[in-house]
């Protein structure tokens, strides 16, 4: 087992910048879904439990940190293979919600493994392009196939949204490790060509929320009410907002899903463009300062492991972002570290975690 990190180097080398964006995104994440919750006691109900799942994944965080990213590669493998089965299982005993079966119900809480899922997934990614770069259709079918089978499991739950993000990561990988532009343009024209039959495929509410998304007029008392009620909070806002917990279309309950979906929207109306503007610009840091750790470790498969990070963050935090100002569908992606959820909040930290890790002890070797 490769050696851990000790607690003198993770202080010396710890990327402040990273975990500044980190931090003030959950921070600000947490404000929005304490506005958008209601109220129990004088206790909001999601606002706690958003509270109770950063200490939980701050713990998770430092541990990674002492462990080291190399001891976790380590794992790569079975954490693959647990995290499809738990996908496949969920197909037989998961807990359905709104038609959807994506969730294990554990009593006091529901875990969705598909966004663990994505954790494991990059990693197996890196991995398997480390040794086997695709730079020939033999090692890009091995990765399509792979990709395909956990894409496949997800895409039957349904969660068009979370597939969308696994074949994002998948893509962004093998670019970086080295696919031929040729192989690249046939890529894309057998995408096009799959588009026509793959709409056809989709569930009647996925195909309605892709036509929403070209016209939300053509049903604003049912489909389209999310996107219209977004759009209106969004302007409201203004310049600089209506202030904290003075919103109005997630107070009086227009907008359905605030403090999930939405949680952008409820944000931009109470903190106004000003508030969006840093909001991007906290992500746009985020997601530097992963890139940079990318660019700077030798490690091959930490190279890789940290493209596929990014593109999951970049992707979700534009689609989110997106849609609730009506210019994408409605996906139901979570806005990272921003809106409400245990599963994916304790995934996103974890796999940031791990790029920390990359970057603390890339400095150890070079020093």
């Amino acid at each position: 087992m490769p050696e851990g990190s000790r607690w003198g180097e993770v202080r010396r080398y710890t990327d402040y910048a990273m975990l500044f964006a980190m931090l003030a995104l959950f921070g600000l994440g947490c404000m929005s879904v304490y506005s958008a919750s209601p109220m129990s006691g004088g206790v909001s109900v999601y606002g706690s439990r958003q509270l109770i799942w950063g200490a939980a994944s701050a713990v998770f965080y430092i541990a990674i940190l002492r462990i080291g990213y190399k001891n976790v590669f380590v794992a790569t493998k079975p954490f693959f293979v647990l995290t499809l089965f738990l996908l496949v299982l969920l197909l037989a005993v998961g807990y359905t919600s709104k038609g959807a079966q994506r969730w294990f119900n554990l009593g006091f809480f529901r875990f969705q493994p598909s966004e663990l899922g994505k954790v494991a997934f990059a990693m197996m990614l890196a991995h398997v392009c480390a040794i086997k770069p695709p730079t020939n259709w033999r090692n890009i079918l091995l990765v399509f196939l792979l990709s395909g089978v956990t894409i496949m499991v997800i895409l039957v739950q349904p969660n068009l949204g979370s597939s969308i993000v696994y074949f994002v990561m998948m893509f962004a990988v093998i670019l970086a490790a080295g696919m031929s532009y040729k192989l690249l343009a046939a890529m894309i024209l057998g995408g096009l060509a799959m588009l026509p039959p793959l709409f056809f495929m989709l569930q009647p509410y996925q195909r309605t929320r892709i036509l929403i998304f070209f016209d939300p007029y053509i049903d604003p008392q049912g489909a389209g009410y999310n996107v219209i009620q977004s759009r209106i909070a969004l302007g409201s806002g203004g310049l600089f907002g209506k202030g904290f917990m003075h919103g109005t279309q997630g107070k009086l309950h227009f907008l359905p899903e605030p403090h999930t979906d939405f949680i952008f929207s409820v944000f931009a109306e109470e903190f106004g463009f000003i508030g969006c503007a840093v909001v991007l610009l906290l992500f746009a840091l985020l997601l530097w300062r992963i890139i940079s750790t990318a660019k700077y470790t030798k490690d091959i498969k930490a190279k890789l492991y940290c493209v596929a990070i990014a593109a999951w963050i970049w992707f979700q935090m534009t689609e989110s972002v997106m849609m609730s100002m009506g210019l994408a569908p409605v996906t139901g992606l979570p806005l990272p570290l921003f809106s409400y959820g245990g599963s994916a909040l304790l995934s996103v930290v974890i796999a940031l975690a791990i790029v920390q890790s990359i970057f603390v002890m890339s400095h150890e070797d070079r020093f």
